[in-house]
């Protein structure tokens, strides 16, 4: 009995402290994150009405609209939701502005906070753009396909639609887009479409959903962002180059080309490299 409870013991205090490091670690992945905006911003982020946050975005919204159907009001009225108009650590240093969670398709960078569970992982976009973009094509679900085929002016349709399909557990979901959207009038930035555009957007949108449903399960299931450091070693990422690797580590391209014996600046992704000397 006392090797059982002694067993029991050492399991607990392990996991404890693997939860613990990992929230470090976490902690330590945002405060990166967090450097990398206030360097790229000096610092000055916008500060974001709920007008100036449309304005800002309304053409974004309308471009996705015009490609897949989803009407600019919804995903203004999302994005105004989502990020609190622009003003969430998520908006402002991951450009994250509709909570769209790293999942195991995902190959980019993640920021850590508590939602449903504890130390999530959300999406780290390069600028707000990316964010949008993402939307939509996070949208492209075998879930959401039916909301394809309505009219790419029917908010109302929409809106109770991303509810019925599981998109949110706030039962009010619906209303508090309806209202956002009737309240700024962003329906102003909806436009409807000819019976032979809607045919052709329908086809070329629902082939893109169809052909990705085997990848669904993988795509739906949360997930850690890629490990970026290991040890002593960093593993490059998409876009990465020696000089901006050495430049985040403080150190110059020969350091680093000597530190991993290379003789080219040829890297590829997931490749690790040695930046500490």
């Amino acid at each position: 009995m006392k090797n059982v409870l002694l067993s029991l013991t050492l399991i607990f205090l392990f996991a404890a402290c693997s939860s613990k490091k990992k929230h470090t670690n976490y902690h330590k992945e945002n405060k990166k994150i967090e450097k990398v905006a206030d360097r790229k911003s000096d610092k000055d982020y916008p500060s974001y009405t709920t007008l100036s946050y449309i304005d800002r975005f309304k053409n974004t919204s309308i471009e996705e609209m015009n490609r897949y159907g989803i009407p600019a009001s919804i995903t203004l009225a999302q994005a105004i939701l989502e990020s609190g108009t622009g003003k969430s650590d998520l908006a402002k240093y991951a450009n994250n502005h509709f909570g769209i969670k790293c999942t195991k398709d995902w190959k980019g960078k993640g920021y850590y906070k508590d939602d449903d569970a504890k130390d999530e992982c959300f999406r780290v976009y390069n600028n707000p753009e990316e964010s949008f973009k993402d939307h939509s094509q996070f949208l492209k679900r075998k879930r959401y396909a039916s909301l394809f085929e309505l009219d790419k002016n029917d908010y109302e349709g929409w809106a109770k639609g991303l509810k019925d399909a599981g998109y949110a557990t706030n039962p009010r979901y619906p209303q508090l887009l309806i209202g956002l959207i009737e309240k700024y009038n962003l329906n102003q930035y909806d436009s409807g479409e000819g019976r032979i555009d809607k045919i052709k957007r329908e086809d070329r949108v629902l082939r893109d959903i169809n052909k990705n449903i085997p990848n669904e399960n993988s795509k739906d299931k949360p997930t850690d962002a890629p490990t970026i450091i290991e040890g002593n070693k960093y593993v490059v990422q998409q876009g990465d180059t020696l000089y901006n690797i050495s430049k985040r580590f403080g150190l110059t391209v020969d350091e680093l080309k000597s530190l991993n014996n290379l003789t080219d600046n040829d890297i590829k992704i997931g490749q690790k490299i040695i930046i500490k000397k």
